[in-house]
């Protein structure tokens, strides 16, 4: 038998090998440490996500975007999706040959457009959505704003201009929505809401995020961009962002196009009592959890 003196010499060769693979686990453990006080304080809440843009077209982000949501749902967070599907409907709408106008980043909806913005958010996009949460292990439930008048909406002017079955929600069946969350349920809302007469309205993902976000009051709205967050004049990107200065940013054009409805739709989260808005780049691999818990983050927080 070897000595303790002969095991341990023998043995030498392998400690710097055993060694890394220790830090290794030591950083991944200091990542759960670093997590614990953020799964701590969430567990119980409510988070509105908004989904789209890349981290919806790339398989590779959708799943990844998936596999965030079981996480999240799996440590006690009531997650609900509202997403959108601006490419896939442009995709669809060039193939049959009509024309796509905007106004301050909203999309100019006249009837035909409507029929395909319902085709492809209620039918298409929604169920892709559920279908890869669920092959992540969580249990989602695809909905649309207009099953069982869950959004209610308005026309909404852009500026004050008419551009056709473009809404706004004023109503949500919270009730609804609080119920599939508590049962373990990830609810999957299609961004399509109705008027007092039924009538389709197309609403833009992300106020539509903004106003179940509100009537829920969530703790956190994420809205996921193709972008790293918003920008400054030197085109940095900021990691926090005041009212005053969203405000700001936007009279002076300095935020434009898309980032437009996703800061007026913080600024009115934040007023009826989200806790607070993250704008999160949906192009990074787990781009929730990062944001969510670690204490740089990763996106633009509004607060």
């Amino acid at each position: 038998m070897s000595s303790r003196a002969e095991v341990g010499y023998n043995a030498r060769p392998m400690r710097s090998h055993l060694d890394s693979e220790v830090t290794a686990e030591q950083a991944k453990a200091g990542v759960l440490i670093e997590a614990l006080p953020y799964i701590q304080r969430f567990a119980g809440a409510t988070f509105v996500v908004k989904y789209g843009g890349h981290a919806m077209t790339d398989a590779a982000a959708a799943e990844s975007f998936a596999r965030d949501v079981v996480l999240l749902a799996s440590i006690g967070v009531r997650v609900v999706i509202v997403h959108g599907g601006g490419p896939q409907i442009q995709e669809l709408l060039g193939k049959l040959g009509i024309e796509s106008t905007f106004r301050a980043g909203q999309r100019v909806t006249d009837d035909a457009t409507m029929e395909v913005v319902r085709m492809v958010l209620v039918g298409q996009v929604n169920q892709d959505v559920v279908s890869v949460i669920n092959r992540a292990g969580g249990r989602a439930v695809g909905l649309s704003g207009a099953d069982a008048r869950l959004l209610r909406g308005r026309k909404h002017l852009v500026r004050g201009e008419d551009v056709g079955r473009v809404g706004e929600v004023h109503t949500v069946d919270v009730a609804h929505l609080t119920m599939l969350a508590q049962s373990g349920v990830v609810p999957v809302i299609a961004p399509v809401a109705v008027d007092d007469d039924d009538r389709p309205l197309n609403v833009n993902a992300d106020l539509a995020a903004g106003a179940v976000a509100a009537q829920l009051k969530a703790a956190k709205l994420l809205l996921m961009t193709d972008v790293a967050g918003v920008k400054d004049e030197t085109g940095a990107t900021l990691a926090s962002l005041t009212r005053d200065k969203a405000r700001d940013l936007i009279a002076r054009k300095v935020a434009d196009g898309g980032m437009i409805p996703k800061l007026e739709c913080a600024l009115d989260a934040l007023d009826a009592g989200v806790g607070k808005v993250h704008i999160v780049d949906g192009r990074m691999r787990h781009a929730l959890l990062l944001e969510i818990f670690t204490d740089r983050g990763i996106g633009t927080e509004v607060v």
